[in-house]
């Protein structure tokens, strides 16, 4: 008896765990077309200010904020593969050399490699403001 109460409570919360999923997809997709016609609309910028502003700039992408997390992340794991090198010390000195160095060489060209293409980004879309700007002239 008490198997079948605690299977049905089990199965109660997986329906309303679905449910709830199914509501919260069909909100999301409502809200998120709500905001990006009515929030995001070209005719509101500039309109803002304070908080508002700059939650619109953060909506529309004018703000990008992945240079700063890739820095703080490189950070970590250069620090990481430093501490963690060290580990290896008492059972291979050139294992833990060849981590040392070549690990954070590794490191620092992945995370390099990411933020050119973020440079490439930015120079992109700034060539392309200064292009638009000289053709509205």
């Amino acid at each position: 008896m008490y198997s079948s109460r605690a299977y049905t409570s089990s199965l109660n919360s997986a329906i309303g765990s679905s449910v709830w999923l199914i509501v919260s997809l069909i909100l999301a997709i409502v809200g998120g077309i709500l905001v990006y016609f009515l929030f995001l609309n070209k005719k509101n910028e500039g309109k803002f200010t304070g908080f508002v502003a700059w939650l619109y700039d953060f909506l529309s992408f004018k703000k990008m904020f992945l240079e700063t997390l890739l820095k703080i992340t490189y950070l970590i794991l250069a620090i990481y593969v430093t501490l963690s090198s060290f580990a290896l010390i008492g059972s291979n000195f050139l294992l833990f050399l060849g981590t040392l160095l070549v690990g954070n060489l590794v490191v620092r060209i992945i995370y390099e490699f990411s933020l050119i293409l973020l440079v490439i980004c930015r120079n992109t879309t700034e060539i392309a403001k200064n292009t638009k700007k000289s053709d509205d002239k």
